[in-house]
């Protein structure tokens, strides 16, 4: 194997590969990136086995084919510190990997590429297109709610629901569910699927910000194939009963308010400094004549807090973890939310003004 490129290239390649690198394995193959050349198309690989990313033709003069496995720490490390504005070759014989930048020039040690893991092949069959900056923000409003722990694995992972012409991102941890919907712009066969949440964290941070750019998505029985202009991202997928989520969103309340997004975002924020990382103290909403009363009482001190809201319904006394409700509110893109209340003790709906994109429901606390 023999090419030339530009650093750049390298860089901004091995930044996407990086992101599928095991960092704790006992086998050294997982800790690698693969270098391959095939018919005068250079690519990168990293593959931990749940997940892998592979780069999409990275420009090179190709001199010789071939392909070799290398240290991902080492290579990242050595392409980052070369000069700039050089070109960069790579040159492999015997498993030695020669890399000159310049009149830099490095020697290290490659493994058999033979030993690295193949991808997971997926035919493309179905294609389901959604622009990368939607699909981005829908992962960022959605995945902090997927469980921490392994007790129920597939709740550590978020629905993908392709229904009615719409897909839906949904997530469930033990004390709340976020539900993230987009219409999609044409008619599409529905399927499920449950995506592990770390390579949703990763394909959020590839997806790029350019409005125009899409990312093309494929199913297969155990992997989903997420196809963007720079790469492939294949994740395995997770087996279990999700959620039936539809269940448990209705329009049934007792008590609602209306409220500017930003002024009970800042007053949350205001009453969860109350709380320590140790101990976490709630906050509880008073609702009555169109007023909003929230209070936080911990060891620390305490706090109060009165807003203008408009309410519907009966008044309400309700504590809650203010995590919850600021990370809900916080990824809804909308001026206004709405609240819906049942009882003290029933889970309280959130969602956008006007719209049924956004849907987040929070269990209350119980408080003496």
């Amino acid at each position: 194997m023999h090419i030339v490129c530009s650093k750049e290239d390298l860089v901004n390649n091995t930044n996407l590969v990086l992101k599928a690198i095991s960092s704790r394995t006992p086998l050294p193959i997982l800790e690698c990136i693969l270098l391959e050349v095939v018919e005068d198309k250079f690519t990168m690989q990293g593959n931990d086995l749940s997940m892998a990313i592979e780069t999409n033709h990275i420009e090179a003069t190709i001199v010789e084919s071939g392909n070799i496995a290398i240290d991902a720490k080492i290579f990242w490390d050595i392409i980052r510190k070369l000069p700039e504005n050089e070109s960069v070759v790579i040159k492999v014989e015997n498993n030695q990997v020669y890399i000159k930048g310049g009149k830099a020039e490095f020697k290290i040690t490659g493994q058999n590429p033979e030993e690295f893991p193949t991808i997971p092949s997926i035919e493309k069959n179905e294609k389901y297109q959604i622009s990368a900056v939607n699909l981005r923000n829908m992962i960022r409003q959605t995945i902090f709610s997927i469980a921490t722990t392994e007790e129920k694995p597939h709740f550590t992972g978020e629905l993908i629901d392709i229904d009615d012409n719409s897909i839906n991102l949904v997530a469930v941890d033990n004390f709340r569910v976020s539900l993230r919907s987009l219409n999609l712009d044409k008619k599409v066969e529905n399927i499920r699927a449950i995506v592990p949440g770390k390579a949703l964290n990763e394909l959020s941070k590839i997806l790029s910000s350019n409005d125009e750019a899409t990312v093309s998505i494929y199913f297969a029985d155990k992997h989903i194939l997420f196809e963007t202009e720079d790469c492939i991202v294949v994740s395995r997928l997770l087996e279990g009963e999700f959620l039936k989520y539809k269940q448990i969103f209705n329009d049934e309340h007792s008590t609602i308010f209306y409220v500017d997004r930003q002024i009970l975002l800042l007053a949350l924020e205001r009453a969860s400094l109350m709380s320590t990382e140790l101990k976490k103290s709630p906050v509880k909403f008073k609702i009555e004549s169109d007023r909003l009363e929230i209070m936080s009482i911990a060891e620390a001190g305490m706090f109060n807090d009165e807003i203008d809201i408009e309410m519907e319904g009966n008044q309400l006394e309700i504590s809650f973890n203010p995590r919850y409700l600021i990370e809900a509110i916080k990824s809804i893109d909308i001026d206004k939310v709405s609240l819906q209340f049942t009882t003290p003790l029933s889970p309280c709906t959130v969602k956008g003004m006007d719209t049924e994109d956004y849907k987040y429901l929070i269990l209350p606390l119980r408080i003496s």
